[in-house]
């Protein structure tokens, strides 16, 4: 069971965006990686190309790049604070838990 899901709200605890906080967009288990609205902006150059429809415009685009998991901690819905993760089980299913006040994650 993955301790950040899509949907969650995240606090970045290292690299360059430290401090800055988002809402998770889509999670890449397999690279151990998230994307996170506002964080990890990078600037990419395209060059401009011939599609079927016309030509597409060229320039500079800042787009959001994936962040590691080790980088980024869940903030608690109650307590509104980063927290580590915890499961336990209830009634057969694994669930969330925040590891300062104790109450479930959604």
């Amino acid at each position: 069971m993955q301790r950040v899901k899509k949907d969650d709200q995240v606090v970045v605890i290292s690299g360059k965006d430290k401090g800055k906080t988002g809402r998770v967009v889509n999670v890449y288990p397999k690279a151990d990686k998230v994307m996170v609205e506002g964080v990890n902006i990078a600037t990419r150059h395209r060059q401009i190309s011939m599609t079927s429809r016309g030509a597409r415009e060229g320039g500079i685009e800042h787009v959001e790049v994936p962040v590691h998991l080790s980088n980024v901690m869940p903030v608690c819905p109650k307590c509104d604070e980063p927290t580590r993760v915890g499961v336990r089980f209830v009634d057969g299913e694994k669930m969330r838990f925040c590891r300062k006040c104790d109450s479930e994650f959604s």
